[in-house]
């Protein structure tokens, strides 16, 4: 039990609650998620159950971890599967949206509050929204893909950013803001590309590129044959879907300059 205790405080959960003398229960005052550790019947490992606030936190457990699931939970045959389980689920639980929105309004009201007095108003507001939204967004990524790059698994925080499919601007409310499905980590030259929608992604992940990029600016930008994302939720697919008609709508513009300029 000492050994399970130190490994979810060293992993995302800090706190031990009283439940089954068969298992530990761990949970975290920052995030809603909680899980029972217990050591397997089959005495190699130990069996992990997450108990989700959120019921999109399972379906990305099962995806990173398929080979580890079981019908009762997920199996790690060492501490060290066990450290990587419970950052797992602790980094999901932070980043998923109900979590993010939750920590957004939260820390939002609290700078409002300590604003000096006379000082608030509607700019004022929109200026800190913006700001903390930004830095939640960014601190979700980070959690949601693993402190790595969504592509290339580059783990350099310096050259990581955090990259909206459909833009701030665009966003018809802060949750859509906020929603880590709409955005991935990628590195800073990914990050300028599709930002710009010079790059793109299909549905299986593959990345795809503006045609006005040539072969020679393809290699120089780092774009190689068979990048695709690491992994691809199907909560990602409609900002996907919008971001690539956006990139059709910049090809055709661009298409259309060049038109001109050839006449």
């Amino acid at each position: 039990r000492a050994l399970i205790e130190k490994l979810g405080h060293d992993h995302g959960f800090e706190h031990v609650l009283r439940g089954n003398p068969d298992c530990v229960v761990l949970a975290s005052a920052r995030h809603g998620a909680r899980v029972d550790v217990s050591l397997r019947l089959e005495g190699t490992g130990f069996l992990l159950v997450a108990q989700a606030a959120t019921p999109a936190l399972l379906p990305e457990m099962q995806q990173s971890f398929a080979t580890a699931q079981q019908a009762d939970g997920f199996v790690a045959l060492t501490e060290a599967d066990l450290a990587s389980l419970l950052r797992r689920v602790a980094g999901l639980a932070r980043a998923l949206p109900s979590q993010a929105a939750q920590d957004f309004e939260t820390e939002v009201s609290r700078q409002l509050a300590e604003l000096p007095e006379g000082l608030g108003g509607t700019e004022v507001e929109r200026l800190v929204r913006q700001r903390v939204g930004q830095q939640k967004f960014r601190s979700a990524m980070l959690d949601y893909w693993g402190g790595a790059c969504a592509v290339t698994g580059i783990a350099l925080p310096e050259v990581l950013r955090a990259s909206h499919a459909k833009p701030w601007a665009e966003c018809a409310c802060d949750a859509e803001r906020l929603d880590v499905f709409n955005g991935f980590l990628l590195i800073a030259n990914l990050d300028a590309l599709f930002d710009r929608f010079l790059i793109g992604f299909e549905e299986s992940g593959a990345l795809v590129a503006s045609s006005c990029l040539s072969n020679l600016d393809r290699s120089r930008l780092g774009l190689l044959p068979g990048m695709s994302l690491r992994w691809l939720s199907d909560s990602h697919r409609g900002y996907l879907d919008w971001h690539r008609a956006r990139m059709q709508e910049a090809e055709e513009r661009r298409a259309l300059r060049v038109n001109f300029h050839g006449t």
